[in-house]
């Protein structure tokens, strides 16, 4: 068997994204709740490469900080794709195996997709560089691949350069490259800014391999995947395709979306079969529904773990560390943030448990809080089982209260309660018969 050969990735970062009118840098732009730049460093990741470095611009710190532990190469001015390359290629140290080139603004790229442009280099008799090429009935901007009668690319023609196409064209340039790492560095070093920008294109290294006999080839793909984000309205479409995907996988993998157009999920959002999810839905990063479960309309869901054949909302928001057991209710207008609700533990309406622990079949109330932060700290509160909390109870934490205990409606709890023990909290009631109309009285004559 041949031996593998060596794989590294190069992820070109360094560009300003000046078009998307922000200080954040391009790439660091959120498709499906998480940066464009982890999506790609995702799909990277399961082709088992020897080295993988990011390009970032000299002045830029968010991106290093974003994609750390991976090696970051500092371009010091943005002299375009091939100077971003070669300083890449630098940091590799004299690497020879195949160089993989992708964009850190392109978030749909799949690991399948970056696999064939690498295989297509594995082949008998492989070719020195592997284009990525796509069909497209409005190419943009994008280049066009002038290809020979045996489907290898002769050239990349340039938008603007177009009329000096003497052939038909069927695939425009994608970006993405597979190329030899053993000649990499020769051709890089020839390349020349002989155009508009003054820039060094990543892209003139097709007509400087064709110049030395190497072979040019090109694999096609969607045209989606290889979509480059630089402005807000291109953002805006590929959340709209991420969602798409997301959607679509989840409704496969046996979940119902009533209204899949109005719900909104995370890149690492979790669906069990036969949840239900109605319309107008928002689920952050980190979130699990389990099998069974019903998420009713207007919820926001983040950092949650949902439990079997639990039901959610409508217009409940669970935060980072709710976590709903099984056949537990949450019902609308609820926030949960850092809580556990055990199984078939029930907050109906209105209210907020947050640092709690709820025990099973307990019932908040509606109105009920959790009183857990003093301006300085947070506290817990724990809630045993089979206890119920009467409606607009305040429960100060630290505190506990024991299982099977009830809470009388408008107490509020400051220290322990007991296992079964009964707590109303409340301040005198004082009746002053004809009050009323005496305050009115006064009112009106100092008035008149």
């Amino acid at each position: 068997m041949p031996s593998r050969t060596p794989l590294a990735a190069v992820i070109l970062a360094a560009g300003k994204g000046t078009r998307m009118n922000s200080a954040l840098p391009k790439v660091l732009h959120p498709v499906a709740g998480r940066e464009m730049i982890a999506h790609v460093l995702a799909a990277v990741s399961p082709l088992d490469c020897d080295d993988v470095v990011v390009v970032a611009a000299a002045d830029d710190n968010a991106v290093p900080n974003a994609v750390a532990p991976v090696r970051v190469a500092v371009q010091s001015r943005a002299r375009g794709t091939g100077d971003a390359t070669r300083t890449a290629l630098e940091a590799l140290g004299g690497f020879e195996g195949t160089v993989l080139v992708a964009f850190g603004d392109t978030p749909l790229v799949t690991s399948e997709t970056l696999a064939r442009l690498v295989a297509a280099r594995t082949r008998d008799n492989p070719p020195g560089v592997v284009l990525a090429g796509f069909e497209a009935p409005d190419p943009a901007r994008y280049g066009s691949l002038v290809q020979s009668s045996d489907g290898s690319v002769e050239r990349i023609v340039e938008f603007g350069e177009r009329d000096d196409i003497d052939r038909p064209v069927r695939l425009y340039n994608g970006g993405l490259m597979a190329l030899d790492g053993s000649r990499l560095a020769y051709w890089l070093s020839r390349l020349r800014p002989d155009n508009a920008k003054g820039e060094l294109y990543l892209t003139d290294v097709v007509a400087l391999a064709r110049e030395d006999g190497v072979r040019v080839t090109v694999e096609e793909v969607d045209r989606d995947e290889i979509m480059g984000v630089d402005t807000r309205p291109a953002l805006a479409r590929a959340e709209a395709l991420a969602q798409q995907r997301l959607r679509t996988a989840a409704m496969e993998a046996g979940a119902s979306l009533l209204a899949p157009q109005t719900v909104f999920l995370s890149w690492d959002t979790v669906v069990g079969p036969d949840t239900v999810i109605h319309p107008y839905v928002t689920i952050g990063p980190g979130t699990t529904i389990c099998e069974g479960a019903e998420i009713r309309s207007f919820c926001h869901l983040e950092g949650a773990r949902i439990g079997p054949g639990a039901r959610i909302g409508p217009h409940a928001h669970l935060r980072p560390g709710a976590d709903i057991g099984p056949e537990a209710r949450v019902g609308n207008f609820v926030e949960i943030k850092a809580a556990r609700l055990d199984s078939g533990a029930k907050a109906s309406h209105l209210a907020y448990i947050g640092d709690a622990s709820v025990g099973e079949e307990a019932n908040i109330g509606a109105g009920t809080i959790t009183c857990n932060y003093d301006g300085f700290d947070k506290h817990r509160t724990e809630i045993g089982a089979g206890a119920f909390i009467g409606s607009n109870s305040a429960l100060v934490a630290p505190v506990r209260v024991g299982a099977g205990a009830i809470i009388g409606a408008g107490s509020t709890v400051t220290n322990t309660v007991e296992k079964d023990a009964v707590v109303v909290v409340r301040g005198e009631t004082r009746v002053s018969p004809g009050a009323a109309r005496r305050f009115r009285a006064r009112r009106a004559a100092r008035n008149s």
